[in-house]
């Protein structure tokens, strides 16, 4: 087992290359007073705001809005706790790396259960799809105690980049409504879905993809190295 402490990140997202000088200016302008700790009750809060929108979203869609501004809230306290800390140099390698996630799988449920409480995608479906995120980020854990190294992004995709594709979806439920379609399936009889269900549960599928492709290839890594 490699030195926890010293894991090594690896983000090669597809918008990394505008992320980071991004936040890089953030951290150097941003005032003292917005500490690490700060930036991770900012992104739960920016958490909360996308449920309570998702939820709102029933009476009044205009909600989603809201919900597309909770992501750039969460965006912003989630990208910054820690890069911020390493900026300067107050560092908490162990402490910092279990906040930090424990309140992103929170963060996680939050999010897709009030995707799940919109009229626009099922709440099954909603779980479906927080079912594929958790799986990948059991993954990325795995992997840095085992093998050392902290991978943010799958397949040029990471949390940033999910965070757009909501932005994305909550655009398109705005302007497209609700719209329900049926199908007769078998002894389910009549399945009623909309084009946002099909929609998450193609992206629930894509993360289970995510996680089958890079977990084989390591696992298989490791079994040559005899570990």
């Amino acid at each position: 087992m490699n030195d926890f402490a010293k894991h090594k990140r690896v983000n090669d997202s597809l918008l990394g290359p505008l992320e980071r000088p991004a936040l890089k200016w953030l951290t150097t302008n941003l005032p003292t007073w917005v500490s690490p700790d700060v930036c991770t009750v900012i992104g739960i809060l920016g958490a909360l705001v996308i449920m309570i929108s998702y939820a709102l979203s029933m009476i009044n869609r205009n909600f989603l809005w809201f919900a597309s501004l909770g992501f750039v809230i969460n965006w912003f306290g989630d990208s910054l706790d820690g890069t911020i800390a390493r900026h300067r140099h107050i560092e908490r390698p162990i402490f910092g790396f279990f906040i930090d996630h424990t309140t992103d799988a929170f963060n996680e449920l939050m999010i897709f259960l009030g995707l799940g409480l919109t009229p626009y995608v099922s709440f099954s479906i909603a779980c479906l799809a927080l079912i594929g995120y958790l799986l990948l980020s059991v993954l990325a854990y795995v992997r840095t105690c085992v093998m050392g190294e902290f991978k943010i992004s799958s397949n040029k995709m990471g949390p940033t980049e999910f965070r757009v594709i909501a932005i994305l979806l909550n655009t398109g439920m705005y302007f497209g409504g609700v719209h329900s379609m049926s199908l007769t399936v078998g002894v389910f009889g009549q399945l009623a879905f909309s084009v946002y269900d099909i929609i998450v549960a193609a992206f629930a599928l894509m993360l289970l993809y995510f996680f089958i492709a890079n977990a084989i290839p390591d696992a298989i890594r490791l079994a040559k190295e005899g570990k």
